[in-house]
């Protein structure tokens, strides 16, 4: 089992191990610069990083990469392309450029910008951002990125939280510094969600329409006010919800997300 998971676990990611192994010497130094110093990225090493990623890919059934990027809707975005290019005889190739890996522009005009700019300046940009692995889910390659406007502005979630990690480095280097701890060179951060959900068989969700219209409860019991609840939380997982916890869990691993803790939640249905 312990092989399983280890075997399991990244399975689906382009980590540094994969990349150590795929990259010539000298390009995956060039990019661990980039990843743990914050230097400027070569267009030369982009490219032949996009190569490797993309023969990657393929090897695990993909045939699509996204850009992928959360604006402010709440949800992510992306928009799938697929490697095949054609060919004079009628034919098609699969190539993955660095220029494609590094940069993309898709239309900002649908997308909130809290204001920033008018419906008309429709231009925003995705960039590679090479500090978290691209990975493949549904046979897609998605390619994390920050999503900003033509003239730098924020318009994701993502570029404030790269902003504000580049604040709490420098600001912590200086520390260190004025401690004697001159060799210190970055300081990272990292942080550890937790998710709460419910889980709600098929056939009592589709006859209830404030959870298939809303996603929330509208109308029925109210909820307890006390620990009435106290023999859930904390109590035997069911063998239905352990099973899922189990597809939910290996899921993850694939996508080298350290998911860990499992037990039931206070509320009914809640884990």
């Amino acid at each position: 089992m312990e092989s399983m998971v280890t075997e399991l676990f990244g399975s689906m990611v382009f980590n540094e191990s994969v990349m150590k192994a795929r990259l010539p010497k000298e390009t995956f130094k060039q990019l661990m610069k980039t990843i743990k110093g914050g230097e400027k990225l070569d267009p030369t090493v982009a490219t032949v990083v996009a190569n490797a990623m993309k023969d990657w890919a393929i090897e695990k059934g993909a045939t699509h990469f996204t850009h992928w990027f959360q604006p402010l809707t709440g949800i992510t975005a992306e928009k799938h392309d697929s490697f095949i290019s054609p060919t004079k005889d009628g034919n098609v190739i699969m190539e993955f450029s660095g220029k494609e890996l590094v940069q993309g522009e898709p239309d900002a005009s649908s997308f909130p910008s809290g204001g920033l700019r008018a419906t008309f300046e429709a231009r925003g940009y995705t960039a590679w951002d090479p500090t978290s692995f691209a990975f493949i889910k549904d046979g897609t390659l998605c390619i994390p990125t920050a999503f900003c406007s033509y003239t730098g502005e924020a318009l994701d979630k993502k570029t404030p939280l790269l902003r504000s990690m580049e604040a709490i480095n420098r600001q912590a280097l200086r520390v260190l510094k004025l401690f004697g701890n001159s060799d210190v060179s970055s300081v990272k951060t990292t942080v550890g969600p937790e998710q709460e959900y419910f889980l709600v068989d098929k056939s009592v969700y589709d006859k209830r329409e404030d959870l298939i219209f809303t996603g929330r409860t509208l109308f029925g019991a109210k909820s307890p006010k006390g620990q009435e609840l106290e023999d859930h939380y904390f109590g035997m997982i069911k063998p239905r919800v352990q099973a899922f916890m189990k597809d939910l869990n290996k899921e993850l691993w694939k996508l080298g997300i350290l998911a860990k803790t499992e037990h039931n939640e206070v509320a009914p249905a809640q884990h």
